[in-house]
């Protein structure tokens, strides 16, 4: 069942990362790196991580893009059990089908399948629409199985 959590009021504040990123595919590549970094960082597992940001941003970077906009990359640790990750952008008309509601793309199309990518590795996700005019889709991961 993909629902969110209920968190502790405030993430680990030694272990939270906010940055604007570029609505371009560098700005994409940039997010998964930085991911990869602050997760060995706080030496928490980042492959998941990476890919799930990998998805978001470049969802972010094609959907979501307005012309001088950046997107907005979160991560956040809570406790020792759950890695938030967030990533805002500036198209909060755009909203995606929320979990569950995806379609498999058929045959040989490249496209359609970032979002299917995020359900099968996210423990949960979804989509906040807001403030305007942003959105945020999130994912999170479980630390401790």
């Amino acid at each position: 069942m993909n629902h969110k959590l209920d968190l502790p009021q405030h993430p680990d504040p030694g272990r939270t990362l906010t940055v604007l990123l570029s609505p371009t595919r560098r700005g994409a590549r940039l997010a998964r790196l930085l991911t990869t970094a602050h997760l060995g960082h706080w030496g928490l597992p980042s492959e998941s991580a990476a890919h799930i940001v990998a998805e978001l941003a470049a969802n972010a970077v094609t959907h979501g893009r307005v012309q001088g906009r950046d997107f907005q990359l979160g991560l956040a640790v809570h406790g020792r059990a759950l890695l938030r990750i967030e990533v805002s952008d500036a198209r909060g008309e755009r909203l995606p089908p929320g979990p569950g509601a995806q379609v498999v793309p058929g045959g040989h199309v490249e496209w359609g399948r970032g979002l299917l990518i995020v359900e099968t590795l996210a423990d949960r996700w979804g989509v906040t629409p807001g403030p305007v005019p942003r959105k945020t889709v999130w994912a999170e991961l479980d630390l401790v199985q």
